[in-house]
C-alpha cells in the first residue's frame, strides 16, 4: 500500500475533509504545548514482571500491570525537600538491581547534549535512610553497584565510588583535569558519535570497574562566547577534533575494589577508538575501532590473569555503525550480535571462537533495535523494517532463526516495545503518521492486557483543528531509483488549483523522516502551513535508512551529492503534478538537513525558490572527526569529496530567498559554519536573510527562542515561497 503513487481519487477524499473550527497557532504549539500527547513518564518494569513504576507529579508509584492500579507509592519528593540538600525537585531515578534503594537525581546542569551535572541522593526503602551521595557538588553519571552497596560517580573528570552504609569515599583516579583528562565520562566527540556519556562500567559481582580515560591534552580547542549583560562575554573553551586533527587518545583500566590495584589493559593491535565496552561475566569486552572506521576488534581482557584474547573481527567496505546490539549468553559459550555483513542490517548467533552458529533474523530487512535475549524461552525479541522502510514492527524467533513470530499483528504504522526483566510481559508503544502514540500491555504470548495510555482525547483534538491527514506517495527518479516520500495538503483541496510546496527533509546517513509513525510537534507545525494553503511534503533520498547497506552507504565519501540530486528531482517530480506551482518550491532543514537545503538552492538553483537552513554544515572539513571522517575520510584522503559537496563553495549559485539561522552557543555544528556562509555570500554580492540566538545551542530553544524561530520561518515561508 505504501508504494502506490499519491493518486487523485486520494486527493479528492480530502476535499471532504470537515471545516475546522479552529485555529493552529503557533503558540499552540510551542508555548502552550496544546498538542503535546500523553506517555507514560519514568516508566519501569520492576523485578517481579508485574508491576511496573512510574513518576508523576513528584512521586514515585508502583502499578499492577494487569490492572493499572496504584499499588504503593515508593517516594515522595516533598517529604524529603531540605534534607541533606535535596530541594524536593525530582528529575529521575533509578533502582539497585534487587529494588531496595532508589537512586534520586535533581537539579541538573547540562554539560554537553546528552551529559548533565545532577544533586544525587539515595533513599532506602527498607531502613527508609536517606542520604546524600556526594554533598561537595553536583556529580556526573551516578549509579548503583549490582550488589546495591556502593554508588559510583564522576567529579570533576575524576572516578569515586561511595560506600553507603558507612558514607565513605573513595577516589578511584587522581589525574582528572578539564579540557587535559577525563576519567569514567566521555569527552565531548564520545558523547556525540559514539552515543554514549557514562564511560565506566561495573564488573556483574561488584567487585570490579572497567573504566575509559581520555587524554585530550592534544585535542584542538573551540571556543564559544556567551553573552550575560556582563562587561566582557563569558569564552567558554572545550576540546572539539575536527576534522584529521588529533583525537583524545583513549584507553581501557580496570580497578578492582578488593585489592584498590588499577590495570591498563593493553590492546594487541590498539586501533584509534574504543567505542564501547562491556562485561562478559568476569572478563571485560573491548571495543577496538580503527580511524576510518571500517575494522572493528573485539577484546576479550581476563583481570585475574591479565591476558587479552581476540573475540571477534568485522570488516567493512565502507564504515561499520557501532550499536548495542552485543549480548552474551548465560552458557558463556555463546553471544548475539548486529551486523551488516550480508547487506542488511541482521541479528547473529556467534560463538566464542568467533564463528558464526546461526543467522537469526531470516530475511532481506533492517533490524531497527534489538530488545532483549529471553534465554528461558530461547527467543530473541527485536524491531525491524521487515514489511516496509516505512514500517516498523516488534518481532521474537527463536535463537536458531526459527519461528519468526509478529508481536505486533495488524499493526501497518509504528511498533516499539519494552520488556519485562521475566519477559512474562511487554508494553508495545504504537503510532501512525496520523494517529498518537498507543501504549498497550501484552503477555509475552501476544494476549492484550490493557492499555495504559491511548491518547484517545487526540483523535478528538484533531478534528477540531483545520487537519488533513499525511499521506504516503512513491515516484522513480530519472535514475530508476524509488524514493518515498509523504505528503500533506491544503484543507479543502481542490485538484483543480496549484498549490506551492514547502519540503522538509534531514537526509543524513541512516536517517529516516518518511517513516509511518508520529511526528510530534513538527506534525502541527506543517498542519498550520498546509493551512495557509502550501502542500507540505517529505521524501527521504538515497543514504537514508532501513534500504538495506547499498541504499544507505551510497553516500559514502560525497556527502551531500545523491542526497542533493535526489531533493532536487523531487522538487522536479512535484512541480510535473497538475495541482502544483511549480515556480513555488522551498526547502527546509536542520543540522543535516540545513546543509541540505543549502546546497539544494545553489545547485538546485533553477528549482527552489527558497530555503531555510538553520544550524548547517556548510563544510565537512569545520566538523567533528568521527562523524565526518566516518563517511568521507580526512581533507587530505578526499580534498575532491569535500569541495565538491560543501555549500561555502556554491554561494555564488544562490539565485532564491534563503534565510540562514543558527545559535551562537552551538557546541556541535559551530556557528563558523553560518559564519562562513555569510562571508561567502558576501563575497559573491548576494542577498540573503540571517537570524542568529546569542546563547542557544543546536536545539535553539529556551527563554523564547523556539517561538520567535518558528515565527520568522513561518513568515518567510509565506512571503518567500
Amino acid at each position: 500500500m505504501y508504494r502506490n503513487s499519491f493518486l487523485f481519487s486520494v486527493l479528492f477524499l480530502l476535499t471532504g475533509m470537515l471545516h475546522a473550527q479552529k485555529e493552529i497557532t503557533l503558540e499552540d504549539i510551542f508555548v502552550k504545548a496544546s498538542f503535546r500527547t500523553k506517555s507514560v513518564a519514568g516508566f519501569n518494569f520492576m523485578l517481579d514482571g508485574r508491576h511496573y513504576s512510574a513518576q508523576k507529579t513528584g512521586t514515585i508509584l508502583r502499578y499492577d500491570i494487569t490492572t493499572g492500579q496504584v499499588t504503593d507509592t515508593l517516594f515522595t519528593a516533598r517529604n524529603f525537600a531540605g534534607l541533606e540538600g535535596f530541594s524536593g525537585d525530582l528529575e529521575g531515578y533509578t533502582f539497585s538491581l534487587d529494588e531496595s534503594k532508589m537512586l534520586i537525581e535533581s537539579e541538573g546542569e547540562p554539560v554537553y547534549r546528552y551529559s548533565s551535572k545532577v544533586k544525587c541522593h539515595v533513599y532506602d526503602r527498607t531502613t527508609k535512610q536517606w542520604q546524600a551521595i556526594f554533598p561537595e557538588g553536583k556529580i556526573v553519571n551516578p549509579t548503583f553497584s549490582p550488589d546495591g552497596r556502593k554508588v559510583a560517580f564522576v567529579f570533576e573528570n575524576d572516578l569515586y565510588t561511595a560506600t553507603l552504609a558507612s558514607g565513605k569515599i573513595d577516589k578511584i583516579t587522581t589525574d582528572g583535569k578539564k579540557n587535559a583528562i577525563i576519567n569514567g565520562m566521555s569527552d565531548w566527540v564520545y558523547e556525540e558519535e559514539f552515543g554514549f556519556t557514562r564511560a565506566y562500567w561495573w564488573s556483574p559481582d561488584s567487585r570490579q570497574i572497567a573504566f575509559l580515560r581520555f587524554d585530550e591534552s592534544e585535542v584542538p580547542e573551540f571556543t564559544m562566547q556567551m553573552y550575560n549583560d556582563d562587561m566582557y562575554p563569558e569564552n567558554r573553551t572545550f576540546k572539539y577534533p575536527k576534522v584529521g586533527e588529533k583525537n583524545a587518545s583513549v584507553s581501557v583500566f580496570t580497578h578492582s575494589l578488593i585489592s584498590g590495584a588499577t590495570k591498563k589493559i593493553s590492546l594487541p593491535t590498539p586501533e584509534e577508538y574504543i567505542p564501547r565496552v562491556k562485561w562478559a561475566e568476569d572478563k571485560v569486552c573491548v571495543f577496538s575501532l580503527n580511524r576510518h572506521q571500517n575494522h572493528l576488534q573485539l577484546y576479550l581482557y581476563s583481570p585475574d590473569k591479565n591476558v587479552v584474547s581476540l573475540l571477534y573481527e568485522e570488516k567493512n567496505n565502507y564504515y561499520i555503525d557501532i550499536t548495542d546490539d552485543l549480548t552474551f549468553l548465560a552458557d558463556g559459550k555463546r553471544f548475539v550480535w548486529s551486523s551488516e555483513k550480508e547487506g542488511y542490517n541482521q541479528l547473529y548467533l556467534i560463538g566464542m571462537d568467533g564463528r558464526q552458529i546461526a543467522k537469526i533474523t531470516p530475511g532481506k530487512y533492517d533490524v531497527t533495535a534489538l530488545y532483549g535475549v529471553d534465554e528461558k524461552r530461547g527467543k530473541v525479541y527485536f524491531q525491524a523494517a521487515a514489511a516496509s522502510p516505512m514500517v516498523k514492527s516488534v518481532f521474537s524467533v527463536n535463537l536458531d532463526g526459527s519461528k519468526l513470530l509478529q508481536l505486533s499483528p495488524g499493526m501497518e504504522g509504528t511498533s516499539g516495545a519494552q520488556f519485562s526483566s521475566t519477559f512474562d510481559y511487554y508494553t508495545l508503544t504504537y503510532s501512525t503518521i496520523n494517529t498518537a502514540p498507543v501504549y498497550t500491555v501484552f503477555t509475552v504470548s501476544g494476549d492484550k492486557v490493557r492499555t495504559i495510555e491511548d491518547n484517545a482525547s487526540y483523535a478528538q483534538k484533531m478534528e477540531e483543528y483545520a487537519v488533513s491527514p499525511a499521506r504516503f506517495f512513491s515516484f522513480t527518479t530519472s535514475e530508476q531509483v524509488q524514493l518515498n516520500g509523504w505528503m500533506i495538503t491544503p484543507p479543502q483541496f481542490d485538484p483543480a488549483k496549484k498549490y506551492p510546496v514547502f519540503l522538509t527533509q534531514y537526509s543524513g546517513p541512516g536517517s529516516q523522516q518518511v517513516t509511518d509513525a508520529w511526528k510530534g510537534s513538527s506534525y502541527w507545525w506543517h498542519q498550520l502551513i498546509a493551512s495557509q494553503g502550501y502542500i507540505v511534503a517529505c521524501v527521504d533520498g538515497r543514504g537514508t535508512g532501513a534500504r538495506g547497506e547499498q541504499f544507505k552507504k551510497m553516500s559514502y565519501l560525497q556527502l551531500g551529492h545523491y542526497e542533493t540530486l535526489d531533493q532536487i528531482e523531487t522538487a522536479k517530480y512535484l512541480a510535473s503534478l497538475s495541482y502544483v506551482d511549480g515556480s513555488r518550491i522551498g526547502i527546509f532543514g536542520w543540522s543535516y538537513g540545513g546543509f541540505m537545503s543549502s546546497l539544494c538552492i545553489l545547485k538546485g538553483n533553477d528549482v527552489f525558490k527558497a530555503a531555510i537552513a538553520v544550524a548547517p554544515v556548510t563544510s565537512w572539513k569545520w566538523y567533528d572527526s568521527v562523524y565526518t571522517e566516518r563517511y568521507m575520510r580526512t581533507l587530505a584522503e578526499n580534498e575532491k569529496g569535500y569541495a565538491d559537496n560543501s555549500p561555502v563553495y556554491f554561494a555564488d549559485r544562490l539565485k532564491g530567498n534563503y534565510l540562514l539561522v543558527h545559535g551562537l552557543a552551538d557546541d556541535n555544528v559551530h556557528f563558523q559554519h553560518s559564519a562562513e556562509m555569510a562571508k561567502a555570500l558576501i563575497k559573491a554580492n548576494k542577498q540573503f536573510e540571517t537570524y542568529f540566538y546569542p546563547n542557544r545551542n543546536h536545539g535553539i530553544y529556551g527563554d523564547n527562542a523556539t517561538i520567535h524561530l518558528y515565527t520568522k520561518m513561518t513568515q518567510f515561508i509565506k512571503e518567500k515561497i
